[in-house]
Parts: structure tokens; C-alpha cells; sequence
């Protein structure tokens, strides 16, 4: 998953609600049978990421876009669609793959002598460019409290050229962060995480840059700041990085059955970091969706709108691969799509059911989400109601592959089960693990590996996916006011739709 910066919500009092408010029978009507949450079993999903695990292993530990695993993943993506009766399209695009070829130095050298520990305190986002600067820090705009600091060219004012930026996390993308500390004449730039928030920045500038840019966690960055406002401080920035152009690609396919005129494309992202496996993320989308695949056809006349399985190249090196298959379909054909579900890391050792938060009902959204989401969160939350089980919200923070959909008018929703973000007590009291520990321990680590599931929960998971895309397989009334009246439209046969061939590390 492509991180921004985590608003998760706890949404407690409104999960409690939901439980004690919504009995199975105030569920949403579903078609009259659930049967593909039946067809895709735990253990048939596990399978997939076995195999994931093994193509990992197989190349270099990783399945990351630009390397040998992300290919065998894609190979091993189509061959399974195929194996079940699909013509998949493999869709090519080029990125700028980008990678660290030295261990990156982030030392304080005055008033007093501190080395920083890679990946503890600190770390290089991606897109980093390389150099070694030692200069004085100056802190931008520290009274915004990650709510804009460094998002505005006013923020800079008098700032001394050569200087490294200090900027706190939040508010806009990092890349905007950095733009404007380079028009200032910044010689660095360090983003440091937000209160609250574990760990070092791990983010992405989206694009190569020339100067360093790390990201250190809170208290890193706080005490640096203080020392800065309390007669100055130096620090040296010393990163080795290497860009070039290679390619990624998209799997596509659609179900034999269902109307082209009214899709709904199911998506997951088949690339992990360079840094480990990506077995939750997102293997554990990538094994349900493949299942789902295997299985819905099994259902026949009742997949009445066409299901699309997307499985998303580059998102980790900012949501790249949903964003050009997005860009490259023609308006006739987005107007075709009837809503997008996104499953990116369901799986979470120390999970919570997250659910995206279509209505904004919890005011954390920073994108806008389409109406019809608002349905498509509701479908979700009775699905888990009716089985007596909680959810809480998440917000749509263009963490992940729905961005690009919500952001040209399709509805979207999906669920998800944490990532860095810290699990608070409340939600241990409801949900069980670990509370002041994330939801996710090896998020992007090289331990994300076939053990690193919670079953039970991702069982839950896999059966909430596949109901909610069978109930809008089945009809799309609630998100797009699209029903089929009369049984003469159902028996028309559909043509297939397919993308043209064109050729979540958080980005804030």
C-alpha cells in the first residue's frame, strides 16, 4: 500500500452502534444467494500467497515493480486468470524505478556529534536524489503543526539559501513540501513525522529529485527543531541513489457474464517494496482477488454486470499503474465503470475492519468521494453487522489505487485492516491484539512475509470482499441508480470490454 500520511479513524462509538443498531435483519437485501463468499476459501487464498511467498523468495526477497519478482508475479497473475478461463491483458507502462545503492548518513555534526540510525530514526523517501550536504537546519513554518507546514511558498519566507529545510509531515504532498524548499534554495530537505505516528517517514516523492530528502520520526525531528530555535543547529545528509526508466505492468480481466455497460472493476496491487515480499501488502489482495476470479463464473446468469479484476502495477511507487489505466481509457469507456473496490492489505496481524469512509460520516476525508461511495461503505458495514462483527472507518486519503477513480467521478469504497498506524486500547477491546502497537509490525519490511496474516481476520476479510462484489455484480441500484427492468436486457449478450494496450508509499 502506497502511505500517505495515516489519518486512520478509531470510529468506535459508531462501530458500537452499528452492533447494537443493525441486527442481521436491517441488513441490505443481497442476491438470493451468497455463494461466491463460500466458492473462495481461506484456504485456496492461501495458496496464492504461498506462492507469492516462493516467487519472493525465488528473486532477490522482493516483488517490487522494476525487478525480476514483480515480472514472475505478473506471469504468475495472468497464468491463473488464464488457467480459469480469462483472456487477461497484460498492460505495459514505463516509471522511473528508483533505488538506494549506499547506506544513506543523517548525522547532527553541531553543537553536538549524533549519527542517526537508518531505518530506526530515520529514512530516505523514495525519489530521493543524491548528495552529501552538511549545512545549518532551519525549521519551516514549525507553529503549523503538520497541518501545511512547508505547503505554501510563504512559508519560506527568509529562508536562508543553502540551509536544510526542517518541515514537518502533513497537510500536502511531500513533493510539494520539497518543490517549494528547493525554490527557496534549500540544500536538503528533511520532512519528520508527526506526533503520534511511529517510526520514520517512508514516503515517496512520486519523481526523481536532485537533492536528499529523508524523513525522520517525531521525536528525531522535534528535538532538532528545538535546537535549531535554541541557537542553532548543523546536520549532514549523505544519500547514494539511482533512477532510470523501466517498465511495470496492469493484469486485467473480465467475467464471461454481465453487462459491459456497467462494470464493476475490482482492484489490488501485485507489487510489494524493495525492501521485503509484500505478503499482506498486498499479497493478501492479490490472493483474493485471484481466487474471486476463479470462482465467480461458477455463478453465471447472476454476475448480471460485468466484474473487472485489476491487479495494479507500480503502487508502491506512487499508485502509477491504476493512475495510467485510468488516464488512458477514453470517457465513454470511465463512463462504463460503475464503481471501483479496492483491497490493499486485508490481512493485518493486529488488524481492525477498516472500512473506507464513502459518506465522510467521520469529516476526516482529504479527497472527495463520489456519490454512490456513501452505498458502497453501507454494503460493507451489513455485511459485517449482519454477522455480528465490527467495523470502523478509514478515510479516503489517496493512499491507495481507488485514487485515481474517485478523483475523475467513479464511486469507490473497499476495506483494509491497518498499516503503521498505532492500535489504540479501544480498538484492542473490540478487535483483540495489541493495543500501542501498529496494525501492521512488518509493514513494508522484509518480515511481511507468508506468516505475517492474521487468519481469522483475513478469513472475515476475504468473505466481506466477495460478498459485496457479488451483491454488485448482481445490481448497482444504490451507487449508480443502474437496475435492469426487464429480463429482455439480461438476456442480451454482453460484449467484452478491455483496456487499450497503452504503453502507496505515501506521497505526504
Amino acid at each position: 500500500m502506497r502511505r500517505a500520511a495515516l489519518a486512520t479513524l478509531t470510529g468506535l462509538s459508531l462501530a458500537a452502534a452499528t452492533l447494537a443498531a443493525a441486527p442481521a435483519q436491517a441488513a441490505a437485501p443481497a442476491p438470493a444467494d451468497a455463494r461466491l463468499a463460500r466458492l473462495v476459501t481461506l484456504k485456496n487464498v492461501r495458496q496464492h500467497q504461498l506462492n507469492l511467498q516462493k516467487i519472493a523468495d525465488a528473486n532477490g526477497g522482493n516483488r517490487a515493480a522494476g525487478l525480476p519478482g514483480n515480472e514472475v508475479t505478473i506471469k504468475y497473475i495472468a497464468d491463473q486468470l488464464k488457467r480459469a478461463g480469462y483472456s487477461p491483458t497484460v498492460q505495459n507502462f514505463t516509471f522511473d524505478f528508483w533505488q538506494e545503492t549506499a547506506e544513506p548518513v543523517f548525522a547532527e555534526t553541531e553543537p553536538e556529534a549524533k549519527t542517526f540510525a537508518p531505518d530506526t530514526d530515520f529514512a530516505t523517501l523514495q525519489y530521493s536524489g543524491s548528495g552529501d550536504v552538511t549545512a545549518a537546519a532551519t525549521p519551516v513554518d514549525p507553529g503549523a503543526t503538520g497541518l501545511g507546514s512547508g505547503c505554501e511558498a510563504d512559508d519560506f519566507a527568509g529562508f536562508p539559501a543553502g540551509h536544510i529545510a526542517l518541515i514537518q509531515r502533513g497537510g500536502c504532498f511531500f513533493s510539494v513540501k520539497t518543490d517549494n524548499a528547493i525554490a527557496a534554495g534549500a540544500s536538503a530537505v528533511v520532512i519528520y513525522q508527526l506526533p503520534g505516528q511511529p517510526g520514520p517517514v517512508a514516503g515517496t516523492l512520486t519523481t526523481p529529485y536532485g537533492i536528499p530528502v529523508v524523513g525522520p520520526t517525531n521525536a528525531v525531528g522535534t528535538a532538532l527543531v528545538q535546537q535549531a530555535n535554541n541557537g542553532g543547529v548543523t546536520l549532514r545528509v549523505n544519500t547514494s541513489t539511482f533512477t532510470e526508466k523501466r517498465q511495470a505492468a496492469n493484469v486485467v480481466a473480465d467475467t464471461r457474464h454481465g453487462r459491459a455497460d456497467n462494470v464493476v472493476v475490482v482492484g489490488a496491487h501485485n507489487d510489494s517494496v524493495t525492501d521485503g515480499p509484500g505478503i499482506n501488502d498486498d499479497g493478501s489482495g492479490t490472493a483474493a482477488l485471484l481466487e474471486m476470479a476463479k470462482q465467480i463464473n461458477k455463478l453465471g446468469p447472476k454476475v448480471r454486470n460485468k466484474v473487472r479484476f485489476a491487479f495494479w502495477g507500480a503502487e508502491e511507487e506512487g499508485l502509477l499503474g491504476s493512475q495510467h489505466y485510468v488516464d488512458g481509457l477514453p470517457q465513454a469507456e470511465r463512463d462504463k465503470i460503475a464503481l471501483n473496490l479496492n483491497f490493499d492489505m486485508i490481512a493485518s496481524p493486529n488488524h481492525v475492519n477498516f472500512v473506507y469512509d464513502g459518506d465522510d460520516s467521520a469529516g476526516q476525508n482529504n479527497v472527495e468521494a463520489p456519490a454512490g461511495s456513501g452505498a458502497i461503505e453501507k454494503a460493507f458495514n451489513d455485511h459485517f453487522a449482519k454477522r455480528r462483527l465490527p467495523t470502523d472507518p478509514t478515510p479516503f486519503n489517496g493512499r491507495s489505487d481507488y485514487n485515481a477513480f474517485i478523483t475523475v467521478g467513479i464511486p469507490a469504497g473497499g476495506l483494509f485492516t491497518g498499516a503503521e498506524g498505532i492500535k489504540t486500547p479501544e480498538q484492542a477491546k473490540i478487535y483483540g491484539g495489541t493495543a500501542g502497537v501498529s496494525y501492521d509490525p512488518c509493514y513494508h519490511q522484509a518480515c511481511d512475509r507468508y506468516d505475517n496474516v492474521n487468519l481469522a481476520a483475513y478469513d472475515q476479510m476475504i468473505d466481506a470482499a466477495a460478498a459485496v462484489t457479488q451483491l454488485f455484480a448482481h445490481s448497482t441500484l444504490t451507487v449508480n441508480g443502474n437496475e435492469l427492468a426487464r429480463r429482455a436486457n439480461q438476456a442480451q449478450p454482453s460484449r467484452r470490454v478491455v483496456p487499450d494496450e497503452i504503453g502507496g508509499h505515501p506521497t505526504r
